[in-house]
């Protein structure tokens, strides 16, 4: 019984090699296209013959033809390396315009205020591309999970990965509607916080209660820490924000996040002094090495819309 016995990988060079050899029968031209030596190739050819134990060539010092078996062998490598050849033509052209899916890890916060409101616009430029967004709360390890980039705050982020940032820094925001505040007044330090119903937010991932930390305007910059223990915990900002213009309390977020609401006043700003600017989100990937086109894509598209975050 005949086994099939898998190729020596040692053999593929010099498949290669014969294979251009005998399209060519021609030694110098085939030397010629791949942009080796003839004495290379010839020394590629004759070790391929003794692994394989079988003469592919006869030649003499005017001419040359494939024996019985290299007519056999170069008939079967042809249409295999037509394929090959078509298979890296087109990781080129991906590589050329961006297409394929994209997994991204994401916080909800991150999607909402970066991914999601120009999302459209982003596909409709890149008709090939398809996001896939993995919502998570808590870091995750990118490289383990199989994604090809993640969207998180800098603070968070692992040392060893590459970063961009796609936000100018940002501020912890301590909001409430003008109803409350009128109701209860301003805060003008967080020692003035234990009077107010301050609304919680818990972690998903860690299932711990988010801390409000503040930074001193005064020239010591003491930082303080302040939990909040009001009547109502959230896991969802959105839920929490319609909370605080309903005048439930004063609750924290992210700056970008309430701009409309301070806009339009149905939220307002207090102890803004206390909470100082800290890295903002950043597009993360593992490698800069070889970077995918649909990758680079979606760098440029984040980085080319941090100019609308700027503070005016």
């Amino acid at each position: 019984m005949v086994t099939n016995m898998p190729l020596d990988p040692t053999q593929y060079p010099g498949l290669v090699w014969f294979f251009h050899i005998a399209r060519h029968r021609s030694f110098t031209k085939a030397a010629t296209e791949m942009e080796v030596s003839r004495a290379a190739l010839s020394q590629q050819l004759k070790t391929l013959e003794q692994q394989l134990n079988v003469r592919l060539l006869n030649r003499t010092t005017r001419n040359m033809s494939l024996t019985e078996e290299g007519q056999r062998l170069y008939d079967s490598l042809k249409p295999a390396l037509g394929s090959i050849e078509r298979a890296v033509s087109e990781v080129g052209e991906a590589q050329a315009e961006p297409s394929g899916v994209i997994r991204i890890n994401t916080s909800r916060v991150a999607s909402r205020l970066l991914l999601e409101p120009r999302m459209d616009e982003f596909l409709a430029r890149y008709p090939k591309l398809r996001l896939e967004l993995v919502m998570n709360d808590g870091f995750s390890n990118i490289v383990s999970e199989g994604m090809d980039a993640g969207l998180r705050l800098g603070e968070s982020l692992d040392e060893h990965m590459v970063a961009v940032p796609v936000t100018p820094p940002i501020e912890m925001a301590i909001v409430a509607s003008p109803e409350y505040i009128k109701r209860h007044g301003i805060p003008t330090t967080p020692a003035d916080l234990v009077q107010h119903n301050c609304l919680g937010y818990r972690f998903a991932s860690s299932c711990a209660i988010d801390r409000w930390g503040f930074t001193s305007p005064e020239p010591d910059g003491r930082s303080l820490v302040f939990e909040p223990k009001g009547n109502v915990i959230f896991n969802d900002d959105d839920s929490m924000l319609n909370a605080a213009v309903r005048g439930v309390g004063l609750v924290k977020h992210l700056d970008l996040c309430v701009r409309q609401q301070l806009s339009d006043g149905t939220l307002v700003r207090v102890l803004q002094p206390w909470c100082q600017p800290f890295s903002g989100f950043y597009l993360y990937v593992p490698s800069r090495a070889h970077m995918p086109a649909k990758i680079r894509a979606l760098i440029d598209f984040l980085v080319d819309q941090r100019s609308s975050f700027e503070r005016k």
